[in-house]
């Protein structure tokens, strides 16, 4: 499990072992609490659920040395205390015991991302409902967008400036891009250019295309017409540059998960901000970088994330990979900070290997 570590660097590595056991006890106390029901808990209700016997007042004393060290903060209307952003940094770095994916949810994850006859966006939508429903937060899959690569390209002319170039991808999608013709380009050089570009593209990107037009380009003089040769190397420019910095695919199920009519408004507009922001796809691109560096699940809580900061959300990532071992996306969960994050995490980190699992028979 990686750690983003914005918050954990104020806390030595060694701050674990500091924290006796009775301290320990009742910090796992207090998260534990939280997690379970979203609210704080006194030091009366603490002495009662300890193995060890504790009064209130020694209980009190354990309390105000882990509020003195952050872990652990009293909201403005309780008494009780309940964990900082902090806290639950520390909680899920040092003292998370990561259960296992049990068999039944095993199956249902396996049965549902590896049905036949999906698309690649069928099998991610999928996904990110499964994992809403697993969760009962929002399921979130953000994909890179592929280039893709070529079964057909054709070149038909449009009028004396202008042609159309049909690029078919192995996949069955169709993109049509409109390249400018260099002037006094006969039928049969258009022709020519399409028979070429045929030849290379077939079974390659436009940019694996681009670089072998590039290598082959001493040959190729020989080959081609100065005119025909210009609109290959052109009509590859404009199709190379349309097809560049795509932004990312984003699917989320579940957005209804994370509102409810106990929310203030203020938590409301933050939450829909958030859906906004991902709409927006804004930050993302960071998000896939950041996966790319990942080797696991990654869990970023509250401010963490300048994405989700707007929402105080905790968000569960993984990121996914292709044939090639290559980070092309992530899935995850994004819910309160009181996540049931034993739970999650595991699940999370299994549905990414299966949607691995899938690509890699892809190949």
């Amino acid at each position: 499990m990686e750690n983003p570590g914005p918050l954990m660097a104020k806390i030595p590595d060694d701050f674990l072992q500091s924290l006796n056991a009775r301290s320990q006890d009742i910090f796992r106390k207090i998260v534990e609490r939280y997690l379970e029901t979203g609210s704080p808990v006194g030091s009366r209700d603490l002495s009662r659920m300890l193995a060890v016997g504790l009064s209130p007042a020694s209980v009190r004393n354990v309390m105000a040395d882990l509020e003195d060290l952050g872990l652990i903060a009293a909201p403005h209307t309780s008494a009780g205390r309940q964990p900082t952003q902090q806290g639950l940094r520390f909680f899920v770095d040092a003292m998370l015991e990561v259960g296992a994916v049990d068999e039944a949810e095993r199956s249902q994850i396996a049965r549902q991302i590896e049905s036949q006859h999906q698309s690649l966006e069928e099998m991610l939508t999928e996904a990110s409902s499964l994992l809403s429903g697993l969760s009962h937060g929002a399921g979130v899959v953000i994909a890179a967008k592929a280039d893709m690569v070529l079964r057909h390209v054709e070149f038909v002319r449009l009028d004396a400036n202008q042609a159309m170039a049909i690029l078919v991808g192995q996949d069955g999608t169709v993109e049509n891009r409109v390249v400018p013709l260099p002037p006094g380009l006969t039928a049969s050089a258009l022709t020519q250019a399409s028979n070429y570009l045929a030849t290379i593209a077939v079974g390659r990107t436009l940019a694996e295309a681009r670089a072998e037009v590039t290598r082959q380009r001493a040959q190729r003089i020989a080959e081609l017409d100065e005119l025909t040769q210009r609109l290959v190397d052109t009509g590859l420019a404009t199709l190379s540059e349309g097809s560049t910095a795509q932004a990312p695919t984003v699917i989320v199920r579940g957005r209804s998960n994370l509102l409810n009519d106990a929310m203030e408004s203020e938590e409301l507009n933050r939450m829909r901000r958030l859906f906004d922001e991902l709409e927006r796809q804004d930050g993302l691109i960071d998000l896939l970088g950041d996966a790319e560096t990942a080797d696991g699940v990654r869990i970023f809580i509250g401010s963490e994330n300048k994405l989700f900061s707007l929402s105080g959300s905790s968000v569960i990532l993984s990121p996914y990979r292709d044939a090639s071992e290559k980070v092309i996306g992530v899935l995850g969960v994004i819910g309160p900070t009181r996540l049931n994050y034993s739970r999650i995490v595991p699940v999370v980190d299994y549905t990414a290997q299966a949607i691995s699992a899938v690509m890699a028979r892809k190949k």
